[in-house]
């Protein structure tokens, strides 16, 4: 939803950090998420890397909603979803973002986020889509051959996202089929009125809340990890 552009851009700012001009970055120099190819891009032709270290966050705010919210369709997703897409345009490009969230609900993986692929989305319950895209995007980076140089900077961004998305989304009740068996009515006595039918019993909706969710899939970030 694109109420929720400036939580998620805080959230993706946070992960991107500040200057880095890392030799094996395939990105090269960067700033707060924007390399200096960008920068040149949409912001200013023939910039210098002294130019990009002083990216105003105006800049900053129209690169990333022009070029990534926008690209994926932002303002379109559910809540939590929304956030989950973007930090992977960002991060692997809005194209392959777009293209994983299509092939994990099912819709056809043109890697552009439209009605067709907004309906299949609206068929699945947004925990699931996230959760299934987390992993899709981990498997994704585990196969890059920078994984090794950028893994754990990459698991660790991934392990914050998750929990993140998973508190943004919506809660969907479920409710629960009653366990109990059917009562038999005793047989009425002859020439007996029948009784009247028991009244009703609400069935209280069971409620999974993300925060639950969230929750898990810290502490299996912190528990679960392999030495290195």
């Amino acid at each position: 939803m694109d109420r929720n552009f400036a939580r998620a851009l805080a959230l993706v700012l946070k992960s991107e950090g500040g200057w880095s001009d890392n030799p094996a970055d395939p990105g090269g120099a960067t700033m707060r998420g924007v390399t200096l190819a960008n920068f040149r891009r949409y912001v200013k032709a023939g910039a210098t890397k002294a130019d990009l270290k002083k990216i105003s966050d105006a800049e900053l705010a129209t690169i990333y909603r022009r070029f990534y919210w926008n690209a994926v369709a932002g303002a379109e997703l559910p809540d939590g979803i929304d956030y989950a897409v973007f930090d992977f345009a960002v991060n692997s490009g809005p194209g392959r973002a777009a293209k994983y969230l299509q092939a994990v609900v099912g819709a056809a993986q043109d890697g552009r986020i439209g009605p067709a692929t907004l309906k299949a989305i609206s068929a699945r319950p947004p925990g699931t889509v996230i959760d299934e895209l987390c992993d899709a995007r981990l498997a994704f980076l585990k196969r890059l051959p920078s994984w090794p140089a950028f893994g754990r900077g990459w698991f660790d961004r991934l392990s914050s996202v998750r929990p993140q998305a998973l508190l943004m989304s919506p809660v969907r009740p479920e409710t629960a089929p009653s366990q109990d068996p059917p009562l038999l009515a005793s047989p009425a006595a002859p020439g007996a009125a029948p009784a009247a039918a028991p009244p009703a019993v609400p069935v209280t909706p069971v409620v999974r809340h993300p925060l639950w969710r969230a929750l898990f899939a810290i502490l299996k970030a912190i528990f679960g990890r392999k030495p290195a």
